[in-house]
C-alpha cells in the first residue's frame, strides 16, 4: 500500500460518460442513467484498502441519508483483480450485499474510467451538480485509520448540503487520502 493523494480534478470539470457492470445485479449500467438532476456522487472504493473499510460504514449511512433527497451515488472499484483478487467482481459482491451498499457497485475491468477521472486513490469522491459539473472532489472528512477523528462525512456532506440547498460549494476542499489505485503495468 502507498499512500496517495487525490489529483483534484479541476472544479467545474464535466462528469465523463461511462458504462460499466454491475457487480450485484450484473447489467450495465451508464452514467446517463445512474445520474440525478441534484447531484451525483462518484466513489472510486475497493474492498481490500484499510482506508475504505475504515469508511464502508459511513458510505452506506451516507448514501442512505442523502439519496431520498435525490443525490445519486455510484461506487466503481478500477483495481487490477488479477494482482489483488480481493478486489475481484464476485468479491466486490459479496461486500455490497454483506454491507447493505445502497448504491450500485461498479467494476472498471479496463480501468479506463479511472483514467478519465484521474481518480488516484481508494477512497476517492466527485460530486457533480445537476448539469455533470463537478463542484467537489476530495476526502469525505478527515477520519484515517488510526487517527482517532470523527468518521462523520462532514466534508462531503458539507458540499451535498450547499448543493441541495442552491448554494455555492466551499472551493476550500481536502484531497483524499488513501491506497493507490492498482493500475495494471
Amino acid at each position: 500500500m502507498t499512500l496517495t493523494p487525490s489529483n483534484m480534478l479541476p472544479l467545474g470539470t464535466s462528469a465523463p460518460p461511462f458504462a460499466l457492470p454491475d457487480t450485484v445485479s450484473g447489467r450495465t449500467l451508464s452514467l446517463e442513467r445512474l445520474q440525478s438532476d441534484r447531484a451525483t456522487v462518484i466513489m472510486f472504493i475497493c474492498n481490500h484498502c484499510p482506508y475504505v473499510k475504515h469508511i464502508q460504514g459511513e458510505l452506506v449511512r451516507l448514501a442512505n441519508d442523502y439519496q431520498p433527497r435525490g443525490v445519486a451515488f455510484v461506487a466503481i472499484s478500477s483495481n487490477d483483480a488479477t494482482g489483488y483478487p480481493e478486489d475481484a467482481p464476485d468479491k466486490m459482491k459479496e461486500v455490497a450485499l454483506h454491507l447493505g451498499y445502497p448504491f450500485p457497485y461498479l467494476y472498471d475491468e479496463t480501468q479506463d474510467v479511472a483514467r478519465t477521472y484521474r481518480a488516484a486513490c481508494t477512497p476517492d469522491f466527485y460530486v457533480f451538480d445537476g448539469a455533470l459539473r463537478l463542484i467537489y472532489r476530495g476526502r469525505l472528512d478527515e477520519a484515517t485509520p488510526g487517527n482517532g477523528k470523527p468518521n462523520d462525512g462532514r466534508d462531503l456532506r458539507a458540499a451535498l448540503d450547499a448543493v441541495l440547498a442552491g448554494k455555492p460549494v466551499s472551493a476550500d476542499q481536502k484531497p483524499s487520502m488513501g491506497c493507490n489505485i492498482k493500475f495494471r503495468k
